[in-house]
């Protein structure tokens, strides 16, 4: 069974410090112009990760990323319009 997972945007200042963050979970993505890592940790120890990591000196912020709570099953009650348009 696959674990539930939470992703946390960081913002840090220097980029060389987001091998530290490897520690705490999942480092997806580096942004190297932004200064921002996209960190996936467990669920259930999000409150610990984020505790543990606004400890360290090099991180300016934190933000929960709200992917989880995007709709991403859709519904077409329009109809198809391409049929109108065949040759």
């Amino acid at each position: 069974m696959i674990p539930e997972r939470s992703g946390l945007i960081v913002w840090i200042n220097d980029i060389k410090s987001s091998r530290v963050l490897e520690r705490y979970g999942t480092v997806h993505y580096v942004s190297k112009k932004m200064h921002y890592v996209l960190l996936y940790v467990d669920a259930v120890k999000e409150k610990k990760v984020v505790q543990d990591i606004q400890k360290l000196p090099f991180v300016k912020k934190i933000e929960k990323s709200l992917r989880n709570e995007i709709k991403t099953e859709y519904n077409s009650n329009i109809p198809d319009k391409t049929r109108f348009y065949t040759i």
